[in-house]
């Protein structure tokens, strides 16, 4: 019995997707849930599983071609068997015996056709180096052989480098980068955007963090971390300024009186922000463990498209990097972000004397059009003290 399978359903914010790979070929056995297809959209990578055990009978759509939602993208014959490749093998060795010529110029040609499967950056790359991709372990995902596999094996002794060249390679952005590149636009363009900066004094978080680390992690499971304490005196935050948790719809200003913050998550292929929704009511442990599970999903690429939806304010922490100070970017509609930045041990005076600190800067980016530089900098001030006084948060002073 024949099988369809289709594309998974899409928002209503996102038109269609691209076909970013197929990891099977028509005429390969599949199992249910193994995963046929990466779809890319705007905002995230989705895996399209097959729904049945079988044989891939069609595919309709090739590399690089765009589908919409629940679109057919293959046919699967249910409880098929692949065809067996005996026949070929064991034809193989007359074809050499009859041929030994052709035996010995085999090499190049093999070398051609593993070099024509890479990714446009490593072909390019395999090229200039003078490196048969055949020769090199892949470390990319399924075994694939990477730009990064080609450049390492000619630099640890490969044969074949291309001395003094000056290689350049041009391939075409990504969806979900050309979605980044466009928001990021939007909001230069958009939004009447000012930062406001601070510095907070983390003696306190670091003392409490060390005290109760152990007994927090036998208790829930997963460790204490700073960004629970930044994530959660944001939400108080949010909740006595409302207006930086605010957002612009056209002359309108929405108020929420829910706080759904995004955080900012690194992957391969850029930024995304998944959405820890009522974090008013969330314990640490429910902050910890939200962002431990989004941090897991966005490595595997398991991120759904519900994950990334929403959001009424942002936390992204450049300092996991280095960065001391930055000036992130306002993510619309929202009105705001916090950015963290590196913990830097400096003098600083306290009480009349001069002592040594972890300390960190705090920056707020918002939409001046709706949020006034003294509603701003008194956000930012209730962040740094109750960072700077960890009780406050336990009591919601």
């Amino acid at each position: 019995m024949a099988t369809e399978v289709k594309a998974p359903v899409l928002p209503e914010s996102v038109a269609d997707g691209t076909i970013a790979t197929w990891h099977k070929k028509v005429g390969d056995a599949v199992k249910r849930d193994e995963n046929l297809l990466d779809l890319e959209t705007d905002k995230v990578v989705l895996e399209v599983p097959s729904p049945v055990d079988g044989v891939i009978k069609e595919i309709k759509f090739p590399e690089g071609a765009t589908v919409t939602s629940s679109q057919v993208v293959a046919i699967i014959e249910e409880g098929a068997v692949a065809a067996a490749p005996a026949p070929a093998a064991a034809e193989a060795p007359k074809a050499a015996a009859a041929a030994p010529a052709a035996a010995a110029a085999a090499p190049a040609p093999a070398a051609k056709s593993a070099a024509d499967g890479l990714p446009p950056g490593a072909r390019f790359s395999a090229i200039t180096e003078g490196v048969n991709p055949a020769d090199v372990a892949g470390t990319g995902r399924h075994g694939a052989v990477t730009k990064e596999d080609i450049v390492n094996f000619a630099r640890n002794g490969g044969v074949g480098k291309a001395g003094g060249a000056r290689p350049e390679e041009r391939v075409p952005m990504t969806r979900m980068r050309k979605r980044i590149a466009e928001r990021l636009m939007q909001s230069k363009e958009s939004i009447a955007m000012l930062t406001s900066f601070n510095e907070v004094n983390l003696a306190k978080v670091s003392a409490a963090r060390k005290e109760l680390q152990d007994e927090f992690q036998k208790a829930h499971g997963i460790k204490l971390g700073f960004m629970s304490f930044f994530v959660k005196a944001a939400a108080n935050a949010l909740q006595r300024f409302p207006l930086v948790n605010a957002s612009v719809d056209g002359d309108d200003i929405i108020y929420h009186g829910y706080s759904d913050i995004s955080i900012a998550v690194s992957t391969d292929k850029g930024l995304v922000t998944p959405v820890l929704r009522n974090v008013e009511r969330m314990s640490f442990a429910d902050i910890e463990q939200g962002i431990a599970d989004y941090a897991k999903k966005a490595r595997d690429g398991k991120l759904s498209l519900d994950d990334l939806q929403g959001g009424t304010f942002t936390v992204t922490n450049g300092g996991t990097f280095g960065s001391l100070m930055s000036t992130p970017i306002v993510n619309p509609p929202q009105s705001a972000i916090l950015g963290m930045h590196t913990i830097k041990e400096r003098p600083i005076a306290e009480n009349g004397q001069v002592v040594i600190a972890p300390m960190m800067y705090i920056a707020l980016s918002y939409d001046h059009r709706i949020i006034d530089g003294k509603d701003a900098v008194q956000f930012l001030v209730d962040i740094k003290n109750q960072l700077e006084n960890p009780g406050r948060m336990l009591f919601g002073l």
